[in-house]
């Protein structure tokens, strides 16, 4: 991928006294899960696992409990150190940096927000925020100027002299976001960090940190255990199972094309209205022949990203096909009523 700012390459990670082993065994032997497990007595975290992430993208890895996500993301700012594998960030070699640049690259470049905020219980809202910039040595005036700023980003406007007790759980992990863009980082790492909220207060925290990531332009990783929220924040998808990746692709590609019966249990649910797109499902426009009753030059027109849900709005007002257009305006494909059927029934003609 062009302009990729993460770069994670055939990373594994075993945890126990004999990982080193385990990984040998695992390259000359070709051992599973189960075996390294029983032979070694090691735990295979993260197998083999390999993506980049290009710049300003929201890249979701998900998966259930037990998948390796969460030990994936804590790779990346080298919280925990990888068995085997290659991991870069912003150009950087993250195996071979010191201890003081690897401090350097977490306190300036790294920001990370976690399921739970872990903020000072004695420190008002202010002081939580402009924590990290107290660490790399910021005078007090400075410190205060950001936290406002941030905090305003995360409409916490008020709040500054509270205290954590004071606030409430949503209000708490708007606090740790602003904390997490206090140091202006060009990454983010976010582990599940809107899990544990009523379900009202995590859309409004989505639909909050998705426009804060499009205004700001950060690099994000978000960890999740939910496909909805992957779904809908995401510009690409990661599924994991048992440590391994099984799917990457954006959540158009996840919902219509699963890799797997594990995938496509995932997405059975998942209504396609707003993620399959036009694009997906027309005829290409040169191939098309039109029914006796058709005439291409009385239908409507609708660009190639439209969704069925749109697709549908529109067939409803018209008994022709639907043409779709290019980004140019060109007439580049067809959508008739059977080929939207299929497109609600499948995602694919």
């Amino acid at each position: 991928m062009s302009d990729a700012v993460i770069e994670l390459q055939n990373v594994w990670k075993i945890f126990g006294d004999r990982s080193l082993e385990a990984m040998q065994a695992i390259e000359s032997r070709g051992l599973g899960k189960p075996e390294v497990l029983e032979e070694f007595a090691c735990v295979v975290g993260i197998a083999n696992c390999s993506f980049s992430v290009a710049r300003g993208e929201i890249f979701c890895v998900m998966g259930l409990s037990g998948s390796g996500k969460s030990t994936m993301v804590r790779h990346l700012n080298r919280l925990i150190e990888p068995t085997a594998g290659k991991i870069s960030v912003l150009g950087k070699d993250m195996l071979s940096l010191s201890s003081s640049a690897l401090r350097e690259m977490r306190a300036r470049h790294l920001g990370m927000v976690f399921q739970h905020m872990a903020l000072l219980p004695h420190r008002t809202v202010r002081d939580n925020v402009g924590f990290p910039l107290q660490i790399r040595g910021e005078p007090k005036s400075k410190r205060w100027e950001i936290s406002q700023k941030c905090l305003s980003m995360v409409n916490l406007d008020g709040y500054e002299d509270r205290f954590p007790r004071e606030l409430s759980g949503g209000m708490q992990q708007r606090v740790g976001l602003a904390r997490a863009l206090a140091s202006d980082p060009e990454v983010l790492l976010m582990d599940e960090p809107f899990s544990a909220l009523d379900p009202l207060i995590r859309r409004q925290l989505q639909e909050q940190f998705m426009g804060l990531s499009a205004e700001l332009n950060k690099t994000t990783v978000f960890i999740t255990h939910d496909l909805d929220e992957a779904i809908r924040i995401g510009n690409r998808i990661a599924i994991m199972k048992d440590g391994r990746i099984v799917q990457i692709g954006t959540p158009e590609e996840i919902v219509t094309n699963p890799a797997d019966d594990y995938v496509r249990d995932f997405v059975d649910g998942i209504s396609k209205l707003k993620l399959v797109f036009a694009h997906s499902i027309m005829e290409d426009i040169s191939s098309y022949k039109p029914a006796a009753n058709e005439n291409l030059q009385q239908s409507p027109r609708t660009h190639h990203g439209t969704d069925l849900d749109q697709l549908i709005d529109i067939a409803t007002t018209t008994d022709q096909p639907i043409v779709i257009q290019s980004d140019e305006g060109n007439d580049v494909g067809v959508i008739n009523k059977t080929t939207l059927l299929k497109g609600i029934q499948g995602g694919k003609a």
